[in-house]
């Protein structure tokens, strides 16, 4: 049996400093309980674009590009030592972290942002990046589409761990991947919410006879800071809830055993068995014995695209 914590609390929106030192105070008080692996919703560094949904780009123009300049200015470069405090405490305390963020590509333009989720390993090393690939509606006025470079599932002492951000969840071959590569955690940091994403998670859970941490975000109109840029026109009424986070804990084969966490910002704990996902499989393996190889084949472009290439 492992602790898992799935951290379902509001960061410092547009400031990456202090949502990275929240990232660690957080991991302290999970690490506290017990846990072993540590999860956070989507974006959490530092923040979802939420603006996005709100505002038209031909009548605030002016307003979304100072915004997204905030954006861009506070997100995570990988290739510098942004992220060492998450890697530090990783290493502390033998833990898994699974962070989101906002990362900014230095390798091209420098300029491009992309929705991103990293594992950290115990040992505090950077084990995957995986940037999100089809980014849903009004977020690809934000960020760049990610490759299937990272979209792996990664061997780690506490199990083979996967993740699909948000509504990659609901794209079926992006599953099958993770599925084929054996994932027994499963986790989805998603922006979504609600009844509908509950059952999404559960119907994962039986469908890849994995566990399955579903990471929601949990965060109130007065949580975003004062100094953010047009605050009180794009949200007014401070008691709204931007998100109302139901992250939830789900077995292999479909039962909620934690959660779902809804109106109440916190982190949510449990403990899982890694071993069940295996059993699971006996009845339904979808990458196995209850697929059909000589009707159905996926092929995955694994390569890292580049819109450059020198020789």
């Amino acid at each position: 049996m492992i602790k898992i914590a799935i951290i379902q609390q509001p960061p410092v929106l547009l400031d990456k400093e202090k949502s990275l030192q929240k990232a660690v105070d957080l991991i302290e008080e999970a690490v506290g309980s017990g846990a072993e692996l540590i999860v956070f919703p989507e974006t959490f560094i530092p923040g979802y674009p939420d603006w996005i949904w709100r505002l038209r780009p031909k009548n605030d123009n002016s307003l979304i590009n100072e915004i997204h300049e905030s954006l861009m200015e506070n997100s995570i470069n990988l290739k510098s030592n942004d992220l060492q405090p998450l890697f530090d405490i990783a290493k502390k305390y033998h833990i898994t972290i699974v962070c989101n963020m906002n990362e900014r590509d230095f390798a091209h333009s420098q300029t491009t942002i992309y929705n991103t989720n990293i594992i950290i390993g115990q040992d505090g090393e950077l084990l995957n990046r995986h940037r999100k690939l089809m980014p849903t509606n009004p977020e690809r006025m934000v960020w760049g589409f990610g490759d299937a470079s990272g979209l792996k599932v990664i061997d780690t002492p506490i199990g083979k761990i996967g993740s699909l951000i948000c509504w990659e969840n609901y794209m079926p071959l992006a599953r099958y991947a993770l599925y084929a590569q054996g994932v027994e955690i499963y986790i989805a940091p998603t922006w979504d919410s609600g009844d509908t994403w509950v059952a999404s998670m559960q119907h994962i859970a039986m469908e890849g006879a994995c566990w399955v941490l579903g990471s929601g975000s949990a965060i109130k109109a007065s949580d975003v800071p004062d100094n953010f840029p047009g605050k009180n026109t794009i949200y007014p009424d401070a008691d709204e809830w931007l998100n109302t986070g139901d992250s939830v804990v789900v077995a292999p084969g479909g039962k909620i055993v934690a959660g779902p966490m809804r109106k109440k910002q916190g982190i949510l704990y449990a403990e899982i068995d890694v071993k069940k996902s295996a059993i699971a499989h006996r009845k339904l393996d979808v990458a196995g014995h209850y697929s059909r190889p000589d009707i159905f084949k996926l092929h995955i472009n694994t390569e890292d695209q580049s819109p450059v290439k020198f020789e």
